[in-house]
């Protein structure tokens, strides 16, 4: 069955309104406008509610005069370029230092707090027999790191990119944590490694982008690498009490690919729930925000 989730327990986060391809979002006390392809109805708000955001990320034009991933944000006096917000659930309360990129990324993906949530129940619920050991790949701030540090695991981070290595760290000192393991390797090399290494780990977070490149200039392509990288990711999780979450967010594939990719590579009795991410704007519309699979395993 495809589950579909909206993520709970926002205080510093809400998905004003949507529309003609943006999203309007409050991160804590500033309210932020940027360019969301899969908003492709009208805004329900009237533009005076838009012209409200302290901060607005505009496209710059490629030399082929199409709008690029890259831009510049417009700023309203008062808006600084960093800030923080928290997340709590049950014991977990981590916190998250926000900075507005050239990409018009925050640090932040907001509609993960669900898989936060299921990662630190499973944790939760086994650390009393032992510490397990977490593998968190592509693993960008380190929301999912930062969540299953909380849990009581013994955390791997891995990211191709030093200043979000930097960036993760501030979010784990921010959040009072502490001995978070920093890797900055290409995800593929590093797996490979561990395999050949023996590793075993009892929860593996899998997060990869459509494209990027590893820290030496690994090409990394998500339709080409993603099912050998999972292969890889099957022959280090623990058979037993262990968890296995997998993000896309490519707009090409959907979540029964991530089901059907987990399925094959995974032991067969596995039940693992697929389907959506997505947050409501205040007028009830479901934005979609990329597709999951994930399973946790008893005894």
């Amino acid at each position: 069955m495809i589950q579909i989730r909206e993520p709970q327990h926002w205080q510093d986060y809400e998905l004003i309104d949507s529309g003609n391809f943006q999203k309007l979002e409050r991160f804590g006390q500033y309210i932020l406008s940027r360019p969301e392809p899969q908003a492709v109805w009208d805004p329900a708000l009237p533009l005076s509610e838009w012209n409200k955001a302290d901060a607005v990320f505009i496209k710059e034009k490629s030399k082929s005069g199409e709008s690029g991933d890259r831009g510049k944000w417009q700023l309203k006096p008062g808006m600084p370029d960093r800030w923080f917000v928290n997340y709590q659930y049950k014991g977990m309360k981590i916190s998250f230092r926000l900075a507005l990129t050239g990409f018009k990324h925050v640090g932040l993906f907001p509609e993960q707090a669900e898989n936060w949530n299921f990662l630190y129940d499973h944790l939760k619920a086994v650390t009393n027999m032992h510490q397990p050991k977490v593998l968190n790949l592509f693993a960008y701030t380190g929301g999912a790191s930062l969540a299953a540090c909380a849990a009581g695991a013994d955390v791997t981070h891995v990211d191709s990119v030093k200043p979000v290595l930097n960036w993760a760290n501030e979010n784990m000192q921010s959040s009072g944590l502490q001995n978070i393991r920093w890797v900055l390797e290409d995800a593929m090399k590093f797996v490979k490694r561990e395999v050949k290494r023996g590793r075993i780990y009892q929860g593996i977070i899998l997060d990869p982008p459509a494209y990027g490149r590893g820290p030496t200039g690994e090409k990394w392509v998500l339709e080409e690498g993603i099912n050998e990288l999972m292969q890889h990711c099957a022959s280090l999780l623990e058979s037993k009490n262990a968890f296995f979450i997998l993000n896309l967010y490519s707009m090409g594939l959907s979540a029964l690919v991530a089901e059907g990719l987990t399925r094959s590579l995974f032991k067969p009795h596995i039940s693992p729930e697929y389907g959506e991410l997505y947050k409501a704007d205040h007028s009830g519309r479901k934005l979609p925000l990329g597709v999951f699979c994930r399973f946790s395993s008893g005894t």
